[in-house]
């Protein structure tokens, strides 16, 4: 297997110089289920909400707070250089900085995660290792949280071997081995040993720093080395695969089983554009494709705590409409505001909490929530699986999807000011027919096999005769309607058309043409409320590759798929959008979306094990 992609030669700061480098999204990610933090190729710690994903965000240095802070910032003085990898099939993440006078240090981050007496421990917790590696180092450790989203500082209290900070939701500890008065005035001093900082409940440690982090680091390595080996990752492209597939569960909120759809808010989808939005809430569409591109690889047990999520919400809805967007601990509501201490990403503002999305309608979820439930049925692997009760329960999915499939709705791109019965979202209400005849034929429900069949199609009759433009030639985005969006090439992936069928052919075509530059693919190119869309899309990009392979052109997928993960940044990661002229990532990061494109293209190219073995 590749060896992991390292960041080397790297320009740092200047002497004793603390500004933050002009922000990128070249950053690696640690987290356990309970929280996550966005590290950049300096070992800076830029992004981190507190006590959970949706939280205050504590570190918002990457969102350039408008006081001095928001950031954890272990500093090499001079400099010079700095490289960064993950340890292999793991989360743990390390950067050796060195400086210009042959001294260097090596730092290691994660958040620990393992199991203990029978159950999985995953505190609010940060943990950091810095080992002088070469020379006589002179560091600084700037540890400078921020409250209500960079509006203020933090009150701080300190102990012996430790310092207080008291957050906006949480209280936090640092427990190290550093003497504290080093770190509370931000002091140089000579690395020589190892030095251990422990941030996280407000709570004293049963053991030394050193000790606890040497076992819970060596405890954390085997947990993701062990649920890395049970992956069943294709022949092909080993290593993006694992580091996506890691990811995508560093996105599920352990205590719901909520899937959010990218750890930051308002990262822009473009420079300058109001295009930016918060990701820190779980879509059911965005999770349902998390979900089904984990159990693809063998990571059931992400389904079997999303699925409990996701019944959690349904059960309080019953027969009524169902939102697209939920907060990770089953809030309806999430109303929109701007964060007025922090002037966004390179100062592009404004900085959003919540998300208005939660008041639309997007009648795709119905499918989703089916789509994304379906294999509890079938795999014999799992230790509870569906039975009649469940599937009841998803019954009112499929009465919602038949009375909402042929509604106006802002569908899966979330237009915030038209609505149109658009194609995918009718599609979807049929998948959701779909499957449930099948769930039911497995459960030997005849009645209800035949009754879910017939619905089906019989709305697959009447919106594929809305959904097709005979004069254009190809599927168009909604009911007789003449544009495209890239969601039509789904329709092959839901079991609504074949891959060789004609029509579909000729909508990847039309697709391909319309709305591809070069390598990268847009979602719609028509302007919207916003105006033009700016970059690529990578889901889409994704999707399109898939849909060539369906149709036969699996050369020309392949290469396309070679060059995406060549898009990906240097710890092989991916944010929402690409900008087509320089290939530079933006939006909301990491995106899972897009992490879900590349696991699934993966599986589909790979040559198979058994015809190399």
């Amino acid at each position: 297997m590749p060896e992991p992609r390292t960041r080397s030669d790297d320009t740092g700061p200047g002497d004793s110089d603390t500004r933050a480098n002009p922000q990128t999204l070249a950053l690696g990610v640690i987290g356990n289920g309970s929280i996550a933090a966005l590290i950049d190729g300096f070992a800076r710690i830029v992004w981190c909400c507190l006590p959970r994903f949706d939280s205050d965000a504590s570190f918002c240095a990457l969102l350039s707070p408008q006081r001095e802070g928001g950031d954890w910032i272990i500093e090499l003085e001079h400099l010079e250089r700095a490289e960064q990898e993950y340890l292999p099939n793991t989360a743990v993440l390390v950067t050796r900085l060195y400086d210009r006078h042959d001294n260097a240090i090596e730092i290691t981050d994660f958040a620990p995660r393992h199991r203990t007496r029978g159950r999985f421990y995953h505190p609010v917790m940060l943990a950091r290792r810095i080992r002088p590696i070469q020379g006589n180092p002179r560091i600084r450790i700037l540890l400078r949280p921020l409250c209500d989203y960079g509006a203020r500082q933090p009150e701080t209290t300190s102990g012996s071997n430790h310092l207080r900070f008291l957050l906006s939701d949480v209280t936090q500890r640092l427990t190290t081995d550093v003497a504290v008065p080093l770190i509370e005035r931000g002091l140089f001093f000579h690395l020589d040993r190892p030095a251990h900082l422990v941030f996280g409940p407000d709570e004293t440690l049963a053991t030394s720093p050193a000790d606890f982090i040497h076992g819970s680091l060596e405890y954390t390595l085997a947990y993701w080395r062990d649920w890395v080996r049970y992956l069943s990752i294709p022949y092909e492209w080993q290593e993006p695969v694992i580091r996506a597939a890691i990811t995508l569960k560093l996105c599920q909120y352990e205590a719901t089983g909520a899937i959010i759809a990218a750890l930051t808010t308002s990262i822009p989808e473009a420079p300058s554009t109001s295009r930016n939005w918060d990701y820190r809430y779980c879509w059911l569409r965005d999770a349902a494709f998390v979900v089904r591109a984990l159990n693809r690889l063998g990571a059931t047990r992400s389904m079997e705590e999303y699925i409990r999520y996701v019944f959690n919400i349904v059960s309080a809805e019953g027969d009524h409409e169902v939102g697209p967007v939920f907060g990770i601990t089953f809030e309806r509501e999430l109303p929109e505001r701007e964060a007025e201490g922090l002037a966004g990403y390179r100062g592009m503002g404004p900085v959003r909490i919540g998300n208005d999305a939660w008041r639309q309608r997007q009648n795709d979820v119905y499918g989703s929530v089916v789509l994304a439930s379906a294999q509890l049925f079938f795999d014999q692997r799992l230790e509870n699986r569906g039975d009649a009760r469940t599937f009841q329960r998803l019954e009112s999915m499929g009465r919602m999807a038949l009375r909402m499939a042929e509604e106006p709705d802002a569908g899966l791109w979330e237009f915030r000011g038209r609505a149109a019965v658009h194609t995918y979202s009718a599609a979807m209400c049929w998948a959701a027919c779909d499957r449930l005849a099948h769930i039911a034929t497995e459960l030997g429900l005849g009645d209800r096999a035949r009754y879910w069949h017939d619905e089906a199609v019989a709305l697959h009759e009447r919106i594929s005769k809305r959904v097709w433009n005979e004069r254009l030639g190809h599927f168009v985005d909604a009911y007789d309607g003449e544009h495209l969006d890239a969601s039509l090439l789904l329709l092959a992936d839901i079991g609504f058309v074949r891959g060789r069928d004609p029509r579909f052919i000729a909508t990847v075509d039309a697709i391909g043409k319309v709305l591809g530059r070069g390598d990268y693919l847009f979602r719609y190119i028509a302007p919207d409320d916003f105006g033009t869309p700016e970059t690529s899309f990578n889901i889409c990009t994704f999707w399109y590759i898939e849909a060539l392979a369906a149709t036969g052109r699996k050369r020309r997928a392949r290469q396309m798929f070679e060059r995406m993960l060549a898009q990906r940044n240097p710890l092989g990661l991916l944010s929402e959008d690409i900008a087509p002229g320089t290939g530079e990532h933006w939006g909301n990061f990491p995106q899972t979306y897009s992490l879900v494109g590349l696991v699934q293209t993966a599986m589909r190219l790979s040559r198979r094990w058994e015809e190399e073995l």
